[in-house]
């Protein structure tokens, strides 16, 4: 059994009796943690909308130019280093996952993670980061690093 539901359940209810209630982060509260740590948050959330949009509508080609390449990622079971949007269109089903794609399109924005490194889908399944283009990262891309099944 996962205790990660029950123990945040426990939190909840026990704030809840004490008079309080949950704490939950806002957008607000991410688009700062964003600027501080990463910098520019609308570069990221335009990434993050256009993610959960391109996944939902199955859309293969407007994921794969979010993603920074070359790219590792099981395909298959088997570790794959994808070079090309055109062979991650090719393998999308299988690196997409339907588990995966569950993850991107119910990750709801006031709850990603968000540290030094780029920002969490889920449990660790995708991370996104930016790319510098210039010495000082002054310009940076925002791009997809990482796909996995898990953290």
């Amino acid at each position: 059994m996962d205790v990660k539901p029950v123990r945040n359940s426990l939190l909840a209810l026990t704030l809840v009796l004490m008079g309080g209630a949950p704490i939950a982060a806002d957008d607000n509260d991410v688009n700062q943690t964003i600027d501080q740590q990463l910098g520019d948050h609308t570069k990221y959330q335009a990434v993050i909308e256009a993610l959960q949009t391109a996944v939902a509508a199955r859309d293969a080609k407007g994921v794969a130019a979010l993603v920074d390449y070359p790219i590792g990622v099981a395909v298959g079971g088997k570790e794959m280093n994808i070079k090309t949007a055109k062979a991650f269109e090719e393998n999308y089903a299988e690196i997409i996952t339907p588990t995966i794609a569950k993850v991107i399109t119910e990750q709801k924005y006031a709850d990603l993670f968000v540290n030094y490194k780029g920002i969490m889908f889920g449990d660790g399944q995708v991370w996104i980061s930016g790319i510098c283009n210039d010495d000082e990262c002054k310009s940076f891309d925002v791009k997809i690093e990482t796909i996995q099944d898990g953290p």
